[in-house]
């Protein structure tokens, strides 16, 4: 089997057609629904526009719920259009947890997306086939690295870019990306090769946004933000808005606006909201159905 690396990915035709840009993807936001199926850019995965998100407060307020009370919380979801499921490794239990919620339903009727830790001292290969194993699933849609968080990172995850793309060859990923927190991190968004996926922190206020610290207590560069989404979007990466609730911090108004400002203003092509009961999954798409009127 060919060895797939970063190298000769940047030298096939895949990455030439996918480096191949046409006309701007449009930035106002398509009439639609919350539910409907839409393409992230250059990927070619096509999910539902909102995403039930299993990361709040990396995936604590998801456990607490127990499998039981998680598991009826994700059919809910999906009874109800929501098709669209996110973890990641660092969300303890919740690859588990996912895998024991979707089972019995059939695979090709959702997507799932994981973010893998690119720490040192893990072989890719591995950890991907161990996450399949958590979240009984033989593939992922998409796999993200997750929380690249320097100016660095394009250099320093290579080994992690590599894995996934030998995973892509072996379809057990069919598409990825990273997932990006700070300024310095997301300024190396635009243009880069690899990314056929961005998940991009976002809202109307700058509550948890990106900032020169990917750490600051303060807020985030909102306008800036905005710019680096619209630039992947020329690339035509496919973005997700995160912090669409500010970290829970927003009230009923906010939240509505938060959701219209993603699509109107940023112009994501979908959004993650971490749930802990019916209601907020109700919420979530009245609001984002309200956002696309």
């Amino acid at each position: 089997m060919t060895k797939f690396t970063r190298r000769t990915f940047l030298k096939t035709g895949l990455a030439a057609s996918t480096l191949a840009i046409s006309a701007p993807l449009p930035l106002a936001a398509q009439r639609g629904t919350a539910t409907d199926v839409v393409t992230l850019g250059r990927s070619g995965v096509k999910v539902s526009r909102l995403a039930f998100g299993t990361g709040s407060f990396s995936g604590r307020v998801q456990r607490q719920l127990g499998q039981d009370g998680f598991t009826r919380l994700v059919r809910h979801a999906y009874d109800n259009g929501i098709r669209f499921f996110e973890t990641a490794e660092s969300y303890g239990e919740m690859h588990r947890m996912l895998g024991i919620a979707l089972k019995g339903i059939p695979r090709d009727t959702y997507q799932i997306m994981s973010k893998v830790t690119t720490r040192d001292g893990v072989d890719p290969r591995q950890k991907f086939d161990e996450l399949r194993t958590l979240a009984n699933t033989e593939y992922f849609d998409i796999m993200l690295l997750h929380w690249q968080h320097t100016a660095t990172w394009p250099t320093d995850s290579a080994r992690w870019q590599d894995g996934i793309l030998e995973a892509q060859s072996r379809n057990v990923v069919l598409g990825h990306g990273a997932s990006m927190h700070g300024l310095p991190a997301l300024r190396r968004a635009p243009g880069n090769p690899f990314l056929d996926v961005a998940m991009v922190r976002v809202n109307h206020t700058g509550k948890s946004m990106d900032a020169e610290d990917y750490a600051t207590s303060g807020l985030g560069n909102v306008p800036e933000v905005v710019t680096h989404v619209h630039a992947v979007r020329r690339d035509r990466m496919g973005v997700i808005g995160m912090k669409l609730v500010g970290e829970g911090a927003f009230d009923r108004e906010d939240r509505r606006r938060a959701m219209r400002f993603a699509f109107r203003d940023a112009g994501v092509d979908c959004v993650t909201v971490g749930y802990k009961s019916p209601a907020e999954i109700d919420e979530a798409i009245e609001n984002l159905n309200l956002a696309l009127a």
